[in-house]
């Protein structure tokens, strides 16, 4: 007699072959519909309300699908290239997901004409590879000194997002602070910290060619304004340590506590006198300073500010050049960074300390104004972005046109080249082809156009040559994006090819999904309580 074998535990849900690829292209076709109205200049926005009624009104890609706390593991997949092409390069993670979105629902025909998965996927890393060899040959060379074109780039971006009313001035503003920021065409956008205060009008958004960190001073008795500052930057306390285990300390009369309080005031003495005698008159500490050395340095004039993020003091050391010490007895003249004011001034009812006139900075603040905290937020999301295709174009010297252009010109090749492939990949590549013209259909459609004669019509000049026809959705026409000046880096269209591609094709590889269920102790019972002791005795 045959026993019943179990090979995972009772209770685990498992979803096998052909159903295990329907969820999971079902779950990434969801993802990919969720953020694609928000792409283009004619995108619309999400309104994103947290449990504890937290409001967000975006239309960053990455943003919305963070906020959504997803919870199917295939659409966690995407969400992931989101937040990589966010990290590589800033922008383009709604491309990203749309694209592999449809790479998969194309797939789907496929795999309903009873072609293999790793047949599919074999043909999607060929137009991959493909893909990357088109974009190589038809990107177009720019300098870091191209400060026009840069500008170009910078409001392609922003286009769409909370900043386009300003894009001009906030572009002009990105370009000025990365080309003060690069070194040997390399830009480090960290290097370019993004303030915001909730006050005035966003066309008051101003660069400072230095450092502005949200601290004021720590006692009213310091100076509200230092000239030709002498920065000291610490990150150590200003106080005596406390010991690491339980103390405990006998005291058996008056004289031997007064004691005792005057050794602390000692040392804290010697400590504010090493600040003093280095000539410093702007301390920035990373941790606390006692209230017994905030009387002493408010009574020698020192402003100071405590508590400051490690990545403030990084910056403001980049823009004084002034070193970073970690011991008292290193505290000297030779340390001490400079610059022209370092001053608390209050906007928008937050007292902030700006840390300007530094003669040779390495670091910049854009300091981002608005009326509500919603709007500050949104720029700022917009000028990231910005920020971050400078960067990229920079570093790459590659640059290609935007509003479709590129994707109708990859697509238009891709047949080509699918037509010299004999085998049934063949087919991939030109499903491949088909889902990058999601991107034109969309942007179209986001725009109220009709997507059908607006792709037709693509087709037809990339067709005869064209190779820069792209849709200008402020002129609802089809024109030479150059000329239009919608022009985009490179890097965002490689990393959106490679993130889609990846996760379409880890996605198709799936075949078995086992899903574990919580163990009967901290499941809920039928009327959603959780099983009292009587019911776990049955």
């Amino acid at each position: 007699m045959s026993k019943k074998f179990d090979l995972i535990s009772e209770g685990t849900e498992r979803t096998l072959g052909r159903d295990a690829q329907r969820n999971n292209i079902l779950a990434a076709k969801l993802v990919s519909e969720i953020v694609k109205t928000t792409l283009g200049p004619k995108g619309m926005d999400k309104m994103l309300v947290s449990p504890t009624n937290e409001i967000i009104v975006t239309n960053d890609g990455v943003t919305i699908l963070d906020e959504m706390q997803i919870e199917h593991p295939a659409a966690k997949m995407m969400v992931e290239i989101a937040k990589t092409q966010e990290k590589e390069v800033g922008d383009g993670t709604t491309t990203s997901v749309m694209i592999a979105g449809r790479l998969l629902e194309n797939a789907e025909k496929l795999l309903d004409q009873k072609i293999h998965p790793t047949v599919i996927v074999k043909g999607y890393r060929m137009a991959q590879a493909k893909i990357h060899q088109i974009l190589n040959e038809i990107s177009l060379k720019i300098t870091p000194d191209n400060k026009e074109v840069l500008k170009q780039i910078a409001m392609t971006a922003m286009t769409g997002k909370g900043a386009e009313e300003e894009k001009e001035r906030f572009s002009e503003i990105l370009v000025e602070a990365v080309q003060l920021a690069q070194i040997k065409n390399k830009v480090d956008a960290e290097d370019i910290k993004i303030e915001k205060v909730v006050g005035e009008g966003i066309k008051d958004t101003e660069l400072i060619k230095g450092i502005i960190i949200d601290k004021e001073r720590i006692s009213k008795d310091m100076p509200r304004i230092i000239e030709n500052a002498r920065i000291l930057l610490i990150d150590f306390p200003i106080e005596l340590k406390s010991p690491e285990i339980e103390t405990k300390i006998s005291i058996s009369s008056h004289s031997e506590l007064q004691n005792f309080l005057d050794e602390e005031e000692k040392s804290i003495k010697i400590m504010v006198g090493r600040i003093v005698s280095s000539g410093a008159n702007a301390i920035f500490c990373q941790k606390g300073i006692d209230d017994f050395a905030r009387y002493l340095l408010s009574k020698a004039g020192i402003y100071s500010c405590r508590r400051v993020a490690k990545d403030d003091i990084d910056k403001i050391s980049k823009a004084t050049e002034s070193k970073i010490v970690s011991n008292i007895n290193e505290i000297d003249s030779s340390i001490l960074g400079e610059a022209g004011t370092v001053e608390e001034i209050k906007k928008g009812g937050e007292s902030m300390t700006y840390i300007n006139g530094c003669k040779n900075p390495k670091a910049f603040t854009i300091l981002i104004h608005g009326g509500t905290i919603h709007v500050v937020d949104e720029i700022k999301r917009a000028l990231v972005d910005g920020l971050l295709d400078i960067a990229s174009s920079i570093e790459t010297g590659l640059v290609v046109p935007g509003g479709g252009a590129i994707e109708m010109e990859l697509s238009k090749r891709l047949k080509e080249f699918g037509q010299t492939l004999s085998g049934r990949e063949r087919l991939a590549v030109e499903e491949y082809a088909n889902a990058l013209e999601f991107i034109p259909f969309t942007l179209a459609e986001n725009a109220g156009l009709d997507p059908i004669d607006i792709l037709t019509e693509l087709r037809g000049k990339h067709d005869s040559g064209e190779l820069n026809a792209g849709l200008n959705l402020f002129t609802n026409k089809i024109e030479n994006m150059l000329n239009s000046r919608i022009i985009e880096p490179s890097k965002i269209k490689f990393q959106a090819i490679d993130s889609a591609t990846d996760v379409a094709t880890m996605i198709l590889r799936i075949d078995d999904i086992i899903a574990s269920k919580p163990s009967k102790r901290g499941r809920m019972n039928d009327a959603g309580n959780l099983p009292s002791y009587m019911d776990s005795l049955g």
